[in-house]
């Protein structure tokens, strides 16, 4: 070193303030980290709360129904649920089909008028996507009731059936819907389906 150099030192607080600092620092964002993470775990039950429970989405899942061994005739059994209710699926011959036709004057709604009963698709003498499937929930549109399904002599001249609530006497023809002057206001409700085969039906 020269003799003109001169080395100034430090005062000797800084060293002192910068670890000071720097550690004021860390537990500014530790403090802060713990904090957020305290939040988080606070907030998490009422989050899982809002968040719909596997039964909830269970209730509202899609069904797959096979179909492959419903005969001409035959109702679906053992019966199927979605959403918490009973769905029907029945086999109708070419006779019930050709009745679901012609044996309307003592229907309340033939034409299927009430929107909210039906998908688009299901706005037919069938009410069904496929003439010879019919597919309802099975709850009488009158108290809730399950209807009993009737192979002959339900109300129609033709004697193809339909089904009977045994609570207060109201009746729906193979199409689901209702007669004229029973309790029940309107037709059996199809929900919303789509086959995704053949021999496979898809409710919801």
């Amino acid at each position: 070193m020269s003799t003109g150099d001169t080395v100034h030192d430090a005062p000797a607080g800084d060293s002192a303030n910068n670890d000071g600092s720097s550690r004021r620092y860390f537990l500014i964002q530790a403090t802060s980290v713990v904090a957020a993470a305290g939040a988080v775990g606070a907030a998490w039950p009422f989050i899982s709360y809002w968040s719909p429970s596997e039964k909830a989405k269970a209730l509202g899942a899609p069904v797959k129904i096979d179909i492959s061994k419903l005969g001409p005739g035959e109702m679906l059994s053992p019966i199927v649920a979605w959403r918490g209710k009973p769905v029907f699926v029945v086999h109708r011959d070419a006779d019930t089909l050709a009745s679901l036709e012609t044996d309307i004057d003592m229907l309340a709604d033939p034409n299927s008028e009430i929107t909210e009963q039906q998908p688009d698709f299901a706005v037919n003498a069938w009410r069904s996507e496929r003439p010879e499937y019919g597919i309802f929930l099975g709850i009488c549109t009158h108290l809730g009731c399950s209807p009993k399904y009737i192979v002959t002599e339900n109300f129609e001249a033709s004697g193809q059936g339909g089904f009977f609530c045994p609570c207060h006497g109201s009746k729906f023809d193979m199409a689901g819907r209702v007669v004229k002057g029973v309790p029940a206001p309107s037709n059996l409700e199809v929900p919303p389906y789509r086959f995704e085969s053949d021999t496979v039906v898809v409710i919801g």
